[in-house]
Formats: C-alpha cells, sequence, structure tokens
C-alpha cells in the first residue's frame, strides 16, 4: 500500500495583522479603544498588528468590532486560485 504525500499547507500571503492595522488607522480608532472592545490589552492589539495569521475566532470579533469583513481577503485569494 502506498503512502499519499501530505498536502503542503496553503499559505494566502494576507498579512492580516497589517490590514487590521490600517482599517484601525483609517477609522481613526484608538489601540485603547479597540483593547477594551475585545477584552485584552493594548499589548495583544500591537500583537495582533504584528499577525500573519489569526484565529477564525477572533478575525470575526474585530470584523464586527471594525463593521469590516476582513475574510475578504482570503476568499478573494481563493477566487483568484480558479
Amino acid at each position: 500500500m502506498k503512502k499519499r504525500k501530505a498536502a503542503k499547507p496553503y499559505k494566502a500571503n494576507v498579512n492580516i495583522g497589517s490590514l487590521i492595522k490600517a482599517k484601525v488607522r483609517e477609522k481613526q480608532i484608538t489601540v485603547v479603544w479597540l483593547a477594551a472592545q475585545l477584552g485584552c490589552s493594548r499589548t495583544n492589539i500591537y500583537k495582533i498588528f504584528g499577525k500573519s495569521s489569526i484565529d477564525t475566532d477572533e478575525l470575526y470579533k474585530i470584523s464586527e468590532i471594525l463593521g469590516f469583513d476582513f475574510f475578504k481577503y482570503y476568499s478573494s485569494k481563493l477566487n483568484d486560485k480558479r
């Protein structure tokens, strides 16, 4: 019986942290305000800004708070592959 090769993990090449940071700046929202909305510290917000990937639950909360669908960056990558 032949072993199947493991699929290579796909990287969407979306730097989600910098996209969130840009949206926060665009909306002129403070890091302190966003941290309060997420129930975390300012330090954690700066860590989010530095992330290249993020947990979907966390991204959903951020999308709701900022009123912007960050998932579209990933879905557009899927559409580009087709």
